[in-house]
């Protein structure tokens, strides 16, 4: 049996990591985790008021998503989730431990991104603290496991140019395709 796979679709927000997280998930047939459903209350709180999260309070967001990727690995499925994964350590955090997990940085210019926040609605997180995510993003360094992939276009767009990424093949292919379960 092969061993599971995990993608961690990342980037700032309003760049599409849940857009693509989800349909990487379906073209796959795997589990997918919105990693924002994982925040503490105290996280969501703070982002709604447009308080940056400092590295302490993430820290409890990044292990419970790893212990979330541990019970699909310990029952041998693989899953895609989202999750901002801005800076090298909190993708240490996520990697350590988990063989097989790999990173899609969706690459999104600010330019565009600041039009999507302001159109986003029902989201925590406000467009007042894209400034923030964007000084503190360090793109994913030639020895982690990953892509980096344009999120301009359509969504079938980026999610092929994901698939390709990754080598996972083309959107329609079934899991046993993939090797993944």
């Amino acid at each position: 049996m092969a061993e599971p796979v995990f993608v961690v679709v990342m980037g700032v927000s309003g760049s599409g990591k849940s857009t693509l997280a989800v349909a990487l998930a379906e073209a796959l047939g795997c589990d997918f985790l919105e990693g924002d459903d994982l925040h503490p209350a105290a996280n969501v709180a703070a982002m709604a008021s447009g308080v940056p999260l400092t590295d302490a309070a993430r820290q409890p967001w990044l292990e419970a998503i790893g212990a979330w990727i541990d019970v699909r690995r310990e029952s041998g499925r693989s899953a895609v989730v989202s999750c901002s994964a801005l800076r090298r350590r909190y993708r240490d955090t996520l990697r350590v431990g988990r063989p097989g997990l790999r990173f899609c940085h969706l690459d999104v210019s600010a330019g565009e991104l600041e039009p999507r926040l302001e159109s986003r609605r029902g989201h925590f997180m406000p467009a007042g603290l894209l400034s923030s995510q964007l000084e503190i993003l360090e793109p994913l360094e030639p020895d982690e496991p990953g892509v980096t992939v344009s999120g301009d276009g359509t969504p079938d767009e980026v999610l092929a140019r994901a698939l390709a990424a990754l080598g996972l093949g083309a959107p329609g292919h079934s899991a046993g395709d993939q090797g993944l379960h």
